[in-house]
């Protein structure tokens, strides 16, 4: 990720392009902090865009799989340089939970051996543990309470059997992603908030990003068996920023992968020239799965502020309220960062001996992952939802803590940004309750 962008490289017309209120080396410790706690095995300094570190990462990579074999070969035939991948899969016993047993069931399951340093195995465990955290399950918030002071006073929602319930709070910490995050404070609209809740700038749900990438499929004549295993061991950063001659802002990185289950196959994994129906989509199916590996690419989203998470004004969802409503249109530096990697996506597949390539198109499935942007963090408040400590600019003791905070989408997986800035988050919000800052 990041952080000054804008001052570098100067405004870009038609977007909201703009540098973070924080810097890598602000958010650092924090990055750190959530690899050892959470679990991430990796090998630092392998590519010459690694960021300075405090620490290595607390585990050693992960085995080399296939496909991340043919991706190291590919990418020397072409004079790149592919790398250990980190990932959130322990190599190695690590705080009690074992080592990845290879299975290869890590996309849409639980991990039985809990190698896979998600969350819900590492730090909701440890935080219910302390007595001071509790879980309610199957509960949905609708709406979040303020008083006559435009302070908030807690949360409505329902509970597992249905019922609404009010949960009262000194301090309220919304963590619901880049569209349920925005989604809560539009149906939070009050006299105070005629707009929504913490929405006096008018860009709560503005800005959308995206994961933004180019998603391409190889089929080889032998197998390649990319089902076992970790679903990623290589990645590619030659391309995380592009030559300025090329007229693309941003760049992004490139993994070889296979994560798909059969059926996930069966259903979106097969070129597009495949039968779909009888003994030949059959044939098809038995031919292709071990045979087939995939490139993905993660590149920059830029933010434009019609991209946007809105209130339906007529689908309702299962509880009577208004369901979200994505507005989003690329900008015309994403369409061709799209083309420029998926050229190289197809590039790479043809020098590690595909036989038969293809694209997978860009639409609302591929590769509209990971909701950013939404309540932008910054220190204007009319031009951004919340301050530089993820406190909003109009409600003092209102938290949002997700992706919805993105300034810029950055150029890969987001996810330990997030949690990075979570950690953060929660240091400031404890300073400026010691401090007596939260309105009360």
């Amino acid at each position: 990720m990041d952080f000054v962008e804008r001052s570098r490289k100067g405004a870009l017309p038609g977007t909201g392009f703009d540098d973070w209120p924080i810097t890598y080396a602000e958010l650092e410790p924090y990055y750190t902090k959530a690899e050892w706690e959470l679990g991430i095995s990796g090998q630092a300094g392998t590519n010459r865009w690694d960021p300075p570190r405090s620490r290595p990462y607390p585990l050693p990579p992960l085995p080399i799989m296939s496909i991340g074999v043919l991706a190291e070969r590919a990418a020397r035939k072409l004079g790149w340089t592919a790398s250990p991948s980190p990932m959130a899969i322990l190599s190695a016993p690590y705080q009690g939970r074992a080592a990845c047993a290879q299975c290869g069931f890590c996309e849409g399951f639980g991990c039985e051996m809990q190698a896979k340093s998600s969350t819900l195995v590492t730090v909701i465990p440890a935080a219910v543990r302390t007595g001071r955290c509790e879980i309610r399950p199957e509960s949905y918030v609708r709406r979040i309470e303020v008083d006559r002071r435009g302070r908030a006073t807690g949360a409505v929602y329902f509970d597992h059997g249905g019922r609404e319930r009010m949960q009262r709070a000194r301090a309220v910490v919304v963590c619901a992603n880049g569209a349920e995050t925005p989604r809560l404070l539009l149906m939070s609209a009050s006299s105070l908030f005629p707009q929504g809740l913490a929405n006096s700038s008018g860009l709560v749900g503005k800005y959308l990003m995206y994961n933004g990438g180019a998603f391409a499929g190889g089929l080889f004549e032998h197998e390649v068996n990319g089902y076992r295993g970790v679903h990623v061991s290589r990645v590619i950063h030659d391309f995380y920023e592009l030559d300025p001659a090329l007229g693309i802002l941003g760049g992004g990185g490139i993994d070889t992968r296979f994560d798909f289950t059969p059926i996930g196959f069966a259903t979106q994994g097969l070129p597009p020239d495949a039968p779909r129906w009888g003994s030949g989509f059959k044939q098809a199916l038995r031919r292709n799965y071990t045979r087939t590996m995939f490139a993905l690419a993660h590149t920059t989203s830029l933010p434009v502020e019609t991209n946007s998470v809105s209130l339906d004004p007529e689908v309702k969802d299962t509880w009577g309220l208004p369901a979200v409503r994505i507005t989003f249109q690329e900008h015309d530096n994403d369409l061709r960062l799209y083309r420029f990697f998926m050229d190289r996506n197809l590039e790479l597949l043809a020098a590690a001996g595909a036989v038969k390539r293809w694209e997978f198109p860009l639409d609302t499935y591929y590769p509209a992952v990971h909701l950013l942007g939404t309540c932008r963090m910054g220190t204007d408040p009319s031009r951004s939802v919340v301050d530089r400590s993820h406190r909003t600019h109009d409600v003092p003791n209102l938290f949002l803590v997700d992706g919805s905070s993105f300034v810029t989408g950055g150029r890969g997986q987001p996810t330990c940004t997030i949690q990075a800035l979570a950690y953060r988050a929660g240091a400031e919000i404890t300073r400026l309750a010691r401090e007596g800052a939260l309105g009360w």
